[in-house]
Protein backbone atom coordinates (compact mmCIF):
# COMPACT_ATOMS: atom_id res chain seq x y z
CA UNK A 1 0.00 0.00 0.00
CA UNK A 2 1.07 3.19 -0.88
CA UNK A 3 0.58 5.92 1.91
CA UNK A 4 0.84 9.81 1.05
CA UNK A 5 1.30 12.33 3.88
CA UNK A 6 0.99 15.56 3.33
CA UNK A 7 1.63 18.71 5.58
CA UNK A 8 0.61 22.38 4.63
CA UNK A 9 2.73 24.47 6.50
CA UNK A 10 2.46 28.34 6.58
CA UNK A 11 6.68 28.22 4.79
CA UNK A 12 6.54 25.40 3.35
CA UNK A 13 4.76 22.44 2.37
CA UNK A 14 6.23 18.73 2.41
CA UNK A 15 4.92 15.81 0.89
CA UNK A 16 6.05 12.32 1.59
CA UNK A 17 5.11 8.79 0.09
CA UNK A 18 5.49 5.67 2.60
CA UNK A 19 5.42 1.85 1.35
CA UNK A 20 5.43 -1.14 3.14
CA UNK A 21 6.60 1.19 5.71
CA UNK A 22 9.42 2.30 3.71
CA UNK A 23 9.62 6.29 2.32
CA UNK A 24 9.71 6.18 -1.24
CA UNK A 25 9.40 9.65 -2.17
CA UNK A 26 9.43 13.21 0.03
CA UNK A 27 9.27 16.33 -1.65
CA UNK A 28 9.98 20.26 0.26
CA UNK A 29 7.53 22.94 -1.68
CA UNK A 30 7.62 26.80 -0.81
CA UNK A 31 4.11 26.97 0.14
CA UNK A 32 2.70 29.89 -1.75
CA UNK A 33 4.66 28.08 -4.96
CA UNK A 34 3.14 25.25 -4.09
CA UNK A 35 -0.77 26.88 -4.16
CA UNK A 36 0.28 28.57 -7.15
CA UNK A 37 1.50 26.03 -9.68
CA UNK A 38 0.34 22.66 -8.36
CA UNK A 39 -3.00 23.13 -6.91
CA UNK A 40 -6.64 24.68 -7.85
CA UNK A 41 -10.10 24.79 -5.99
CA UNK A 42 -13.17 22.95 -7.01
CA UNK A 43 -16.38 22.58 -5.24
CA UNK A 44 -14.89 24.13 -1.53
CA UNK A 45 -11.65 21.54 -1.76
CA UNK A 46 -8.34 22.20 -2.80
CA UNK A 47 -7.09 19.55 -6.17
CA UNK A 48 -3.78 18.66 -6.25
CA UNK A 49 -1.74 18.05 -9.62
CA UNK A 50 -0.34 14.75 -8.52
CA UNK A 51 0.66 13.83 -11.72
CA UNK A 52 3.01 16.74 -11.83
CA UNK A 53 3.96 15.86 -8.04
CA UNK A 54 4.28 12.55 -7.39
CA UNK A 55 5.66 9.63 -9.25
CA UNK A 56 2.91 7.79 -9.15
CA UNK A 57 -0.76 7.04 -7.66
CA UNK A 58 -1.46 6.33 -4.13
CA UNK A 59 -3.53 4.14 -2.27
CA UNK A 60 -4.11 6.73 0.63
CA UNK A 61 -3.70 10.39 1.33
CA UNK A 62 -3.64 12.33 4.63
CA UNK A 63 -3.05 15.93 5.31
CA UNK A 64 -2.39 18.10 8.26
CA UNK A 65 -0.64 21.34 8.97
CA UNK A 66 -1.26 25.30 9.19
CA UNK A 67 -3.18 25.10 5.79
CA UNK A 68 -5.19 21.74 6.46
CA UNK A 69 -8.70 23.73 7.54
CA UNK A 70 -8.32 26.83 4.95
CA UNK A 71 -7.23 24.17 2.33
CA UNK A 72 -8.30 21.24 2.21
CA UNK A 73 -7.37 18.67 -0.01
CA UNK A 74 -10.07 16.63 -1.71
CA UNK A 75 -9.52 12.61 -1.13
CA UNK A 76 -7.68 13.42 2.21
CA UNK A 77 -8.42 12.51 4.91
CA UNK A 78 -7.20 15.65 7.87
CA UNK A 79 -6.02 15.19 10.97
CA UNK A 80 -4.33 17.76 13.50
CA UNK A 81 -0.95 18.92 13.92
CA UNK A 82 -0.09 17.67 17.53
CA UNK A 83 -1.25 14.13 16.44
CA UNK A 84 0.70 14.45 13.11
CA UNK A 85 3.87 15.16 15.11
CA UNK A 86 3.72 13.09 18.06
CA UNK A 87 2.85 10.19 15.69
CA UNK A 88 5.69 11.15 13.04
CA UNK A 89 8.41 11.43 16.38
CA UNK A 90 7.00 8.11 17.95
CA UNK A 91 7.62 6.45 14.58
CA UNK A 92 11.18 7.88 13.96
CA UNK A 93 12.52 7.50 16.84
CA UNK A 94 11.32 4.40 18.30
CA UNK A 95 10.62 6.13 21.82
CA UNK A 96 7.49 6.77 23.51
CA UNK A 97 8.55 9.13 26.21
CA UNK A 98 10.07 12.62 25.53
CA UNK A 99 9.42 16.51 25.09
CA UNK A 100 8.88 17.14 21.46
CA UNK A 101 9.66 20.63 20.24
CA UNK A 102 8.21 21.88 16.65
CA UNK A 103 9.37 25.50 15.76
CA UNK A 104 6.83 26.19 12.93
CA UNK A 105 6.98 29.15 10.37
CA UNK A 106 4.55 31.06 12.59
CA UNK A 107 4.37 29.65 15.88
CA UNK A 108 5.83 26.78 18.08
CA UNK A 109 4.84 24.10 19.62
CA UNK A 110 5.46 21.80 22.79
CA UNK A 111 4.15 18.46 23.50
CA UNK A 112 4.68 16.16 26.23
CA UNK A 113 4.74 12.68 24.94
CA UNK A 114 4.11 9.67 26.81
CA UNK A 115 3.14 5.91 26.59
CA UNK A 116 3.29 7.54 22.25
CA UNK A 117 0.15 10.02 23.45
CA UNK A 118 0.13 13.43 24.17
CA UNK A 119 -0.39 13.82 28.12
CA UNK A 120 0.02 17.96 27.93
CA UNK A 121 1.04 21.02 25.45
CA UNK A 122 1.76 24.36 25.01
CA UNK A 123 0.87 26.46 22.06
CA UNK A 124 2.87 29.96 20.90
CA UNK A 125 1.41 31.52 17.97
CA UNK A 126 1.06 34.87 19.41
CA UNK A 127 4.83 36.16 18.55
CA UNK A 128 6.53 35.60 15.66
CA UNK A 129 9.61 36.19 17.98
CA UNK A 130 9.46 32.51 18.89
CA UNK A 131 9.14 31.36 15.22
CA UNK A 132 11.17 29.96 12.35
CA UNK A 133 9.94 33.35 10.37
CA UNK A 134 11.97 35.26 13.01
CA UNK A 135 15.61 33.42 12.27
CA UNK A 136 14.45 34.14 8.07
CA UNK A 137 13.88 38.14 9.07
CA UNK A 138 17.19 38.60 11.34
CA UNK A 139 18.89 36.32 8.23
CA UNK A 140 17.15 39.01 5.73
CA UNK A 141 18.14 42.49 8.09
CA UNK A 142 22.22 40.86 8.29
CA UNK A 143 22.47 40.16 4.75
CA UNK A 144 23.60 36.19 5.12
CA UNK A 145 22.13 33.05 4.68
CA UNK A 146 19.73 31.35 7.36
CA UNK A 147 22.45 28.31 7.67
CA UNK A 148 25.46 30.55 8.66
CA UNK A 149 23.27 32.57 10.97
CA UNK A 150 22.39 29.34 13.21
CA UNK A 151 26.09 28.30 12.93
CA UNK A 152 26.96 30.82 15.75
CA UNK A 153 26.28 30.24 19.13
CA UNK A 154 29.48 31.68 21.12
CA UNK A 155 29.41 35.22 23.51
CA UNK A 156 25.63 36.60 22.05
CA UNK A 157 24.93 39.81 22.03
CA UNK A 158 21.74 40.47 24.31
CA UNK A 159 18.50 40.85 22.38
CA UNK A 160 15.85 41.70 25.41
CA UNK A 161 13.00 42.51 22.98
CA UNK A 162 9.96 39.84 24.10
CA UNK A 163 8.82 41.65 19.89
CA UNK A 164 10.31 40.87 16.69
CA UNK A 165 9.91 44.16 15.41
CA UNK A 166 11.59 45.89 18.28
CA UNK A 167 14.18 43.10 18.45
CA UNK A 168 14.72 43.97 14.99
CA UNK A 169 15.46 47.35 16.02
CA UNK A 170 18.08 46.43 19.03
CA UNK A 171 19.82 44.44 16.23
CA UNK A 172 20.37 47.53 14.05
CA UNK A 173 21.48 49.39 17.17
CA UNK A 174 24.22 46.82 17.58
CA UNK A 175 25.26 46.75 14.13
CA UNK A 176 25.50 50.52 13.76
CA UNK A 177 28.08 49.86 16.88
CA UNK A 178 30.00 47.87 14.93
CA UNK A 179 29.27 44.44 16.73
CA UNK A 180 30.68 41.00 15.45
CA UNK A 181 28.44 39.40 12.98
CA UNK A 182 29.05 35.95 14.72
CA UNK A 183 27.87 37.52 17.85
CA UNK A 184 25.13 39.04 16.55
CA UNK A 185 23.57 35.52 14.99
CA UNK A 186 24.30 34.49 18.11
CA UNK A 187 21.93 36.76 19.88
CA UNK A 188 19.67 36.00 16.89
CA UNK A 189 19.67 32.28 18.39
CA UNK A 190 19.66 32.65 21.99
CA UNK A 191 16.85 34.65 22.06
CA UNK A 192 14.63 32.61 20.04
CA UNK A 193 16.22 29.67 22.61
CA UNK A 194 15.67 32.01 25.19
CA UNK A 195 11.36 32.92 24.39
CA UNK A 196 11.19 29.22 23.60
CA UNK A 197 13.00 27.82 27.47
CA UNK A 198 10.38 29.21 29.93
CA UNK A 199 7.96 27.03 27.59
CA UNK A 200 10.23 23.57 28.01
CA UNK A 201 11.22 24.34 31.89
CA UNK A 202 6.97 23.17 32.73
CA UNK A 203 7.57 19.97 31.37
CA UNK A 204 9.86 16.99 32.53
CA UNK A 205 11.68 14.15 30.77
CA UNK A 206 14.75 12.55 30.14
CA UNK A 207 14.61 13.05 26.14
CA UNK A 208 13.69 16.15 23.99
CA UNK A 209 12.72 15.27 20.34
CA UNK A 210 13.83 18.61 17.95
CA UNK A 211 11.56 18.70 14.60
CA UNK A 212 10.42 21.04 11.85
CA UNK A 213 13.07 22.98 10.00
CA UNK A 214 14.64 25.15 13.69
CA UNK A 215 15.81 21.12 14.32
CA UNK A 216 18.76 21.92 11.67
CA UNK A 217 19.87 24.87 14.16
CA UNK A 218 22.93 24.04 15.55
CA UNK A 219 23.53 26.75 17.81
CA UNK A 220 19.54 26.19 19.28
CA UNK A 221 20.28 22.57 19.64
CA UNK A 222 23.66 23.54 21.71
CA UNK A 223 21.49 26.02 23.87
CA UNK A 224 18.85 23.49 24.29
CA UNK A 225 22.03 20.72 25.74
CA UNK A 226 23.81 22.72 27.46
CA UNK A 227 20.78 24.90 29.22
CA UNK A 228 18.01 22.29 29.63
CA UNK A 229 19.39 19.16 31.39
CA UNK A 230 17.87 17.30 29.08
CA UNK A 231 19.79 13.97 28.94
CA UNK A 232 19.35 13.14 25.30
CA UNK A 233 18.81 16.11 22.29
CA UNK A 234 17.11 13.69 19.17
CA UNK A 235 16.54 15.21 16.04
CA UNK A 236 15.19 12.11 13.63
CA UNK A 237 16.06 11.46 10.17
CA UNK A 238 13.43 13.55 8.48
CA UNK A 239 12.57 16.39 11.12
CA UNK A 240 10.59 18.90 8.49
CA UNK A 241 9.16 16.12 7.45
CA UNK A 242 7.78 15.06 10.75
CA UNK A 243 4.06 15.69 10.62
CA UNK A 244 3.89 14.10 6.75
CA UNK A 245 5.28 11.30 8.42
CA UNK A 246 2.99 11.37 11.44
CA UNK A 247 -0.35 11.52 8.60
CA UNK A 248 1.21 8.25 7.20
CA UNK A 249 1.42 6.63 10.40
CA UNK A 250 -2.71 6.85 11.09
CA UNK A 251 -3.43 6.13 7.51
CA UNK A 252 -1.19 2.83 8.89
CA UNK A 253 -2.73 2.84 11.60
CA UNK A 254 -5.89 2.56 10.34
Amino acid sequence: MRILGIDLGSRSVKLIVYQDGEPVFRRLFDTVSFYRHYSKTADGGLVLDFDRILPGPVDKMVSTGYGRNNAKVQGAEVITELKAHALGAVFQTGIEDFVLLDIGGQDSKVMLVKKGRISDMVLNDKCAASSGRYLENMATLLDISLENLTAHYTDPVKLNSTCAVFAESELIGYVSEGQDIHRLCAGVNYSLFNRIRPILDRFHSDRIVLVGGVAFNKAFRYYVERECGFKEVIVPPYPQFNGAIGCCCHAGNK
